[in-house]
C-alpha cells in the first residue's frame, strides 16, 4: 500500500545576507514577512520596497529520512514549485524545473538516507524570462513586465488591479511517497448523465486510469461508487493504462444552483496485486452533460449553457486569485469566498487565465455548492511565443492540469486564453516589436483542443474570451459568442451597456474604492484625498481615477470630501452593473448570461470588484444578491421586464405606479402576467413622464428615477437597537430616502451589515443588521458618514 510522508512545515529559507526559518507550502514573501525582515508590502508604497525579492536567488533545505516501512520505490513529490529551481537530494540534481502550474516527481529510492539534506534552489523569475526572450525575441502584451515569457502566475508581474510581488518557493504541497509493484499515476473519471431512464436516471462513467510500475504482473482494478462495486478490470502484464465505460443505473444527477441537487458520490479505484490492495485513488464526482449551444441564429452565433438538457441562464462572476500570496489560501478561505459568491445568487466561477489552475479544495467546494467552473487556460493580455522552450511547457502543464481536474462536475467548460485572440488586432501589437513573431494561435486553436479531445472531451472547449468563434468576424464581435464589455467603463457612461445586447457577455465591470476601513488601513495618506500618493499607489488601472471621476461627473455634481467621492463611487459602480445585467438578463435567452469582472480582490486596492481584499463587501456585493434573484423585475426603456430564473411559472398582478420627486401617488396602472418558468416577459410602457416608477409583483420591486438628483426633505431617521451579536437599525422615511447606505466597517473594523443601498418611499421602513464580535454602541449610527443618504452626501463636507 502506497505510504505517504508529509515535509511540509519547517524549513530553512537562504539568500544573500537572510537565513531565516521558512513555512512549506509558503513562498519567500510570506517568510520574509513573518521573519520581520521585509514591511508589509500592502501598506502605501511599500510593494516597491520589497521588489529586490524578486530579482534575488533564494534556497529552500531541510534534512529528510525515509521514516516509512521499506518499498519498491520512493519518490519525492511536489505538487508545485514557483518556478525555476534545482532540486537536488544529498548533493546530487534530482531535477529542474520552469513551470509553476506542474507536478513534479522524482525517483529517491537509492538516494534518501538518514537526514539527507534536501534543497530546492530558486532562481529569479525575471532572470529566467530575460533568457527566454533572448532565444524566442520579444512579444507585445498589454502590461510592461516579461511574464509571456515564463509559465509562472502572470499576474504576480502586477496588473490594473495587483501588485507586482513576484514571488518564488515551494507554494503547494510536498511529500515522500512509498509504493511498490505499481501505482495509480492518474485516474480521469468523465460522468454524463442521461435522463429519462428509470425513476432517476442512467449516469454513463466513462473511466481511465493510468498505472506507473516497477514490476510487470498482472493486476485489477476494483471500481467502486459509494462503496459499493461496479466493475473488476483486469491489468494485463505490462499495461499501463486500464479504460471501461460503465452504466450506472439510478443515478441522482449534479446539477448547478438553482437546478436541482448538486449531487455528488464516492468513487474509488483500489489497485491490486492478486487479493492485496496496493493503491487506492478516491474522488467525489457528480454526474451530469455539459452542451453548450453555439449554432448559429438569424441574429448571429448563439453562446447558452446547457446542463443536462436545460438551458442555464449564467449569472457568474470572474475569480482572480485569492491572494497575491497563492500558498496562504486555506480550504477554509476557499470555502468561505466561494459560499459569499453563491449568496449573492453567482452559478458560475470564471477561473480567469491570468492566475492559476486553483486547488484541489476550491473546485470541491464549487462541487458541493453545485458553482459551475469556467476554466481558463493560463494565457492572458499578451503574445505567447509558440516555440520552445514555452511549448513543451504548456503541453505538459495542461495536460497534467486537464487530468488534475476532470473528475469535478462543477467545471463545465475549458477556455484557451483571455483576450489574446482578441488584443492582437484591437491593440496593434502586429506592428509592435516581436509582433511579426509567434504569438499564440496554435495552442488556442490546435494545440490545447487537441488535448481537451484526447483527456476530457465530456466538456466544451472554446478558443479565448472573447471569440465569434472563427475568423470570419472580429472576435469581439457582440453578436457571435462570447464579449468583453470594456468601451463602457474606459470610454463611455455605463447608460450605453443598453446599446447593444450581445451573445454572452463574460467580462464588464465598473471600478470603485474599496470599503473605508480597508482603504484607511492601506493608506497613511494625512489628508487622505482621492489622488494623495498612497490612494493612486491603490489604483492601478490606466488613468483609473479619471475614469471615476468622468463616470461621477455624468450623473453628480462634484463632490465636497474624500468621504462624498467614496461613498458616490462606490453607488455609481452598483448603478453601472445593475444596468448591465438587468439590461441583458432582460434578453434573455438571445444574451446567455453575464460574467462581472470581478468577485475578488488579491489586495487592497480601486478595482472592479465586490469583494474587497481585505474580505470586506462592497455595496455592489449585496446588489448582485438582487440582480441575481430568481425572481426579479427590472425597468427598462421598452417596458417593466419580467425576470424568472425559478422551475415555476411566475403568476400575479404587476404594479406600475407613476409618483412625482417626493413620492406622491400618481396614477396606478397593473397588468395580470403569467411568466413561465426559465423565461422572461416585457410589458410595454413604463410609467411616461414620470419622476419615479415603482414596479411591483409579489415581493419583487424596481424603482427608476427620471434623474439623479436626490429630494433634500426625506425625513429619514434611524433608531438603533443593541441586540446580541451588534445592531438592529431601523430606518424610516417620511419622503424619498434615496441611496440610503450603512458603512458597517466605519463602526468597527469587523462589522458587517446585510444590506447595502437602501431606497424608501414615503412611510416606508427597514432594518439593518448590524453585525460584530464585540458589542456595539448604538450610539456609534450617529457618527459622520455611517449613515448617508444621497442627498446629504452631495451636501455634506466632512472630512477624515
Amino acid at each position: 500500500m502506497t505510504v505517504i510522508q508529509d515535509l511540509s512545515g519547517a524549513w530553512q529559507l537562504r539568500g544573500d545576507d537572510v537565513d531565516i526559518a521558512a513555512t512549506v507550502p509558503g513562498c519567500v514573501h510570506t517568510d520574509l514577512l513573518a521573519a520581520g525582515r521585509i514591511p508589509d508590502p500592502f501598506l502605501d508604497d511599500n510593494e516597491h520596497q520589497v521588489a529586490w525579492a524578486g530579482r534575488a536567488g533564494w534556497t529552500y533545505r531541510r534534512e529528510i529520512t525515509w521514516d516509512g516501512p521499506p518499498h519498491d520505490r520512493v519518490d519525492l513529490v511536489f505538487e508545485g514549485l514557483d518556478t525555476v529551481a534545482r532540486v537536488e537530494l544529498g548533493g546530487e540534481l534530482l531535477g529542474e524545473t520552469r513551470n509553476m502550474h506542474r507536478t513534479y516527481r522524482f525517483d529517491v529510492t537509492s538516494k534518501i538516507k538518514i537526514n539527507t539534506p534536501l534543497s530546492v534552489r530558486f532562481s529569479s523569475a525575471y532572470a529566467e524570462a530575460d533568457a527566454v526572450r533572448d532565444v524566442v525575441g520579444p512579444r507585445p502584451n498589454a502590461y510592461p513586465e516579461p511574464f509571456p515569457f515564463i509559465r509562472k502566475m502572470a499576474c504576480s508581474f502586477g496588473w490594473d488591479w495587483g501588485p507586482t510581488l513576484v514571488t518564488a518557493g515551494i507554494w503547494r504541497p510536498v511529500r515522500l511517497e512509498g509504493w511498490s509493484t505499481a501505482r495509480i499515476a492518474a485516474v480521469r473519471p468523465l460522468c454524463a448523465y442521461i435522463s429519462g431512464a428509470g425513476p432517476e436516471g442512467l449516469g454513463k462513467l466513462d473511466l481511465t486510469a493510468e498505472i506507473e510500475r516497477v514490476r510487470d504482473r498482472a493486476l485489477r482494478a476494483q471500481v467502486l461508487l459509494d462503496g459499493l462495486p461496479i466493475a473488476l478490470l483486469e491489468v494485463g502484464v505490462g499495461e499501463t493504462v486500464v479504460r471501461a465505460e460503465l452504466d450506472v443505473a439510478g443515478v441522482t444527477p449534479w446539477n448547478p444552483r438553482g437546478y436541482g441537487e448538486a449531487a455528488l458520490q464516492d468513487l474509488t479505484v483500489v489497485l491490486l496485486d492478486g487479493e492485496t490492495e496496493i493503491d487506492r485513488w478516491q474522488r467525489r464526482v457528480g454526474f451530469r452533460t455539459v452542451e453548450l449551444d453555439r449554432t448559429p441564429d438569424e441574429a448571429g452565433t448563439r453562446f447558452v449553457f446547457h446542463i443536462n438538457g436545460q438551458p442555464v441562464l449564467i449569472k457568474g462572476v470572474n475569480w482572480i486569485p485569492d491572494d497575491i500570496f497563492p500558498s496562504s489560501m486555506t480550504r477554509e478561505r476557499y470555502a468561505s469566498r466561494l459560499r459569499q459568491a453563491a449568496d449573492a445568487g453567482v452559478n458560475l466561477i470564471r477561473v480567469w487565465g491570468g492566475g492559476i489552475y486553483e486547488d484541489r479544495a476550491f473546485y470541491e467546494v464549487c462541487d458541493e455548492l453545485g458553482l459551475m467552473v469556467w476554466q481558463d487556460f493560463l494565457f492572458a493580455c499578451a503574445c505567447y511565443p509558440e516555440e520552445e522552450p514555452i511549448r513543451s511547457e504548456v503541453i505538459a502543464e495542461a495536460r497534467d492540469n486537464v487530468t488534475r481536474l476532470a473528475p469535478h462536475p462543477s467545471l463545465i467548460t475549458w477556455n484557451g486564453n483571455n483576450e489574446n485572440l482578441w488584443l492582437r488586432d484591437a491593440s496593434g501589437w502586429a506592428s509592435m516589436p516581436g509582433g511579426d513573431l509567434s504569438w499564440g494561435p496554435a495552442y488556442y486553436l490546435d494545440i490545447l483542443p487537441a488535448i481537451v479531445a484526447e483527456l476530457d472531451p465530456s466538456r466544451p472547449y472554446q478558443a479565448g474570451s472573447p471569440w465569434s468563434g472563427s475568423w470570419e468576424h472580429e472576435p469581439n464581435d457582440p453578436d457571435h459568442q462570447t464579449f468583453h464589455s470594456w468601451e463602457v467603463w474606459n470610454r463611455q457612461d455605463y447608460s450605453h451597456y443598453r446599446d447593444s445586447a450581445p451573445r454572452f457577455v463574460a467580462e464588464f465591470g465598473w471600478q470603485a474604492p474599496p470599503a473605508w476601513r480597508t482603504l484607511r488601513d492601506a493608506v497613511s495618506d494625512e489628508p487622505l484625498l482621492p489622488d494623495s500618493p498612497g490612494v493612486l499607489h491603490h489604483q492601478k488601472a490606466e488613468d483609473g481615477n479619471g475614469k471615476l471621476a468622468r463616470g461621477l461627473a455624468a450623473h453628480f455634481p462634484a463632490f465636497r470630501s474624500t468621504e462624498a467621492w467614496h461613498y458616490l463611487t462606490q453607488l455609481n459602480q452598483v448603478r453601472a452593473v445593475r444596468t448591465g445585467i438587468e439590461h441583458w438578463r432582460s434578453h434573455w435567452p438571445h444574451t446567455g448570461g453575464t460574467i462581472v469582472w470581478q468577485l475578488n480582490d488579491l489586495w487592497p486596492v480601486t478595482s472592479w470588484a465586490a469583494i474587497d481584499g481585505a474580505g470586506r463587501f462592497k455595496p455592489l456585493y449585496h446588489a448582485l444578491r438582487e440582480m441575481h434573484a430568481d425572481r426579479a423585475l427590472t425597468i427598462q426603456p421598452r417596458g417593466v421586464a419580467v425576470l424568472n430564473d425559478s422551475a415555476d411559472v411566475w403568476d400575479g398582478l404587476l404594479r406600475v405606479e407613476s409618483r412625482s420627486a417626493d413620492g406622491a401617488l400618481l396614477t396606478t396602472v397593473s397588468h395580470q402576467v403569467s411568466v413561465a418558468a426559465r423565461s422572461v416577459a416585457v410589458i410595454p410602457g413604463a410609467g411616461g413622464d414620470a419622476a419615479i416608477v415603482v414596479a411591483t409583483l409579489g415581493e419583487a420591486r424596481a424603482l427608476w428615477f427620471a434623474s439623479d438628483a436626490a429630494s433634500a426633505d426625506a425625513g429619514l431617521t434611524a433608531t438603533a437597537e443593541s441586540v446580541p451579536g451588534g445592531l438592529d437599525v431601523r430606518l424610516h422615511a417620511a419622503g424619498v430616502a434615496r441611496d440610503v447606505l450603512l458603512q458597517a466597517d466605519r463602526i468597527h473594523p469587523s462589522a458587517t451589515v446585510d444590506q447595502g443601498f437602501v431606497t424608501l418611499l414615503p412611510g416606508e421602513s427597514t432594518v439593518l443588521h448590524v453585525r460584530a464580535p464585540v458589542p456595539l454602541d448604538p450610539g456609534s449610527v450617529e457618527a459622520p458618514w455611517v449613515l448617508t443618504e444621497l442627498a446629504s452626501a452631495l451636501t455634506q463636507e466632512v472630512s477624515q
